[in-house]
């Protein structure tokens, strides 16, 4: 049980509430020991100099879940020039969202400010206003020419006809910066100053039913910023929540809408959802939902084309999961090879029995697959490449006994290509006597290894003796006399 006291009806987060219910500190599990020391220091400073300071967003609903976040973000009522006034370590970053990045040894801590859902007829305060008048007084630090010179300034909120959002840095409360995040259970706050947790919608209430919920009209929502759709499956999926029926079927009308997102942004939002160990119930919500199909429609109908195919990229992203519990998450080019490596093996085999050499095959499978992909979802060229690497080692890791096979360990790509090659072990049931092999030589073991490799190391070229020339028949003459 997450709270013990509160009354709230489903429907209040569809309103704006008058007044926020806020739990003090002997009222809630979360203890400043669970937070990130480096976020301390940066709400401590905010705190000091006057500032109001929130941990918001993720790290708040997790904490009192009982689980370890993976980030800490602050959202506070000071500017964006103010916080690089403030902190020596900050770049501001994002056009769409002006956000603070405070640079500590090892990581990053987002700072953002509190703002509105909507454009106000409010002057921007960014230029020289200091504290809120109880604290002390930021340094002065020179201020950038796009906060002083309003004319300068590129719009603050920008739309398109579409109504997806492209650019939002209206500064308002923390109500309003509260209710304008995506779902209520991300719209929890911690507040520094007196350790109490505000709810400013319903996120306490769906934190206990496990419900996925927006803020506002899911149709609104969902087409200022169509990325929530998957933050709701990923949420859905990595915490074990169900999606609010009425909204995952306005997921499911919207669904096609998704590559209307920036690419890159897509790519990020991808390795989120697979990466972490939900991958396999990740699949089946995007597939249910129209997601799948309208990020890679020629993947979908592959994994649809055959039962088989469906069983195996399932059965394949399991296995990532329990790479995630175990300590070793995939690496983004494992992640490409567990969702795409059998399809794109499928279509290099069609190649191959054309006539096609192997490599070349699979090189044609990879280009075709990458310019599709990066349609909607950008992936770097360099990750790209060790996806096709991965799957060009394969053959030789099937050999048995393999050339060369200390060589073929030293080569940058062998651990994913092993890793791979372990997936495919326990998915298809192919290549297991390749794998004990391997695993063997790995451990060092000599029972399994051909005598040329036992010691683990390559066998020694000969080298070969430089023949010396001979000189012509009329050249040795005249040496001679």
């Amino acid at each position: 049980m997450i709270i013990s006291f509160f009354v709230r009806s489903a429907g209040c987060a569809m309103i704006r509430l008058m007044q926020p219910l806020i739990i003090p500190r002997k009222g809630h599990s979360i203890s400043r020991k669970q937070v990130n020391p480096n976020a301390l220091r940066t709400l401590y400073r905010l705190r000091d100099y006057g500032f109001i300071a929130y941990l918001v967003g993720g790290c708040v609903r997790d904490l009192l879940l009982k689980r370890t976040p993976t980030d800490f973000d602050v959202a506070t009522n000071a500017t964006p020039g103010q916080i690089k006034r403030l902190f020596r370590n900050c770049r501001l970053v994002g056009r769409r969202f002006r956000l603070a990045h405070l640079h500590f040894k090892d990581e990053i801590i987002e700072v953002s400010t509190f703002r509105a859902a909507a454009p106000t007829d409010e002057v921007d305060t960014d230029t020289d206003t200091e504290g809120t008048g109880h604290g002390k007084k930021p340094p002065r630090h020179p201020v950038e020419a796009e906060e002083v010179g309003h004319s300068k300034r590129p719009p603050r909120h920008l739309i398109d006809d579409d109504g997806m959002v492209l650019r939002d840095n209206v500064f308002g409360t923390p109500e309003e910066d509260a209710l304008r995040r995506d779902f209520t259970i991300n719209a929890l706050a911690y507040n520094i100053l007196d350790y109490s947790v505000i709810d400013y919608s319903t996120g306490l209430s769906d934190l206990k039913q496990r419900i996925i919920r927006p803020i506002g009209d899911p149709f609104v929502r969902f087409t200022e910023d169509p990325v929530r759709m998957l933050r709701a499956v990923r949420f859905a999926a990595s915490h074990n929540f169900v999606i609010e029926p009425a909204t995952w079927e306005i997921l499911c009308s919207l669904s096609s809408t998704i590559p209307r997102a920036a690419p890159a942004r897509l790519y990020e939002e991808m390795l989120k959802l697979f990466q972490y160990g939900s991958a396999r119930p990740v699949l089946s919500l995007m597939d249910g939902s129209g997601l799948l199909a309208a990020l890679f429609p020629g993947f979908s109908q592959w994994l649809h084309g055959d039962s088989h195919h469906l069983t195996l990229v399932q059965t394949s992203l399991e296995c990532l999961d329990e790479l995630y519990r175990s300590g070793t998450p995939p690496s983004p080019p494992l992640f490409l090879a567990a969702l795409f490596g059998p399809s794109l093996e499928e279509e290099t085999l069609v190649r191959h029995r054309d006539g096609i050499p192997r490599q070349q095959a699979l090189d044609a499978a990879c280009a075709i697959f990458m310019e599709e992909f990066c349609k909607t979802v950008t992936i770097p060229a360099r990750v790209g490449d060790r996806l096709r690497r991965i799957l060009a080692f394969q053959p030789s890791l099937h050999r048995m006994p393999p050339r060369r096979p200390a060589a073929m360990v030293s080569r940058p790509e062998f651990a994913e290509a092993m890793a791979y090659l372990r997936l495919s072990a326990e998915t298809r049931g192919e290549n297991r006597t390749a794998l004990e092999w391997w695993d063997a030589f790995l451990s060092d073991d000599p029972s399994v290894m051909p005598p040329e490799t036992s010691n683990n190391e390559a066998p020694a070229k000969r080298r070969r003796k430089r023949r010396r020339r001979r000189p012509n028949s009329v050249q040795a003459v005249v040496d001679t006399t």
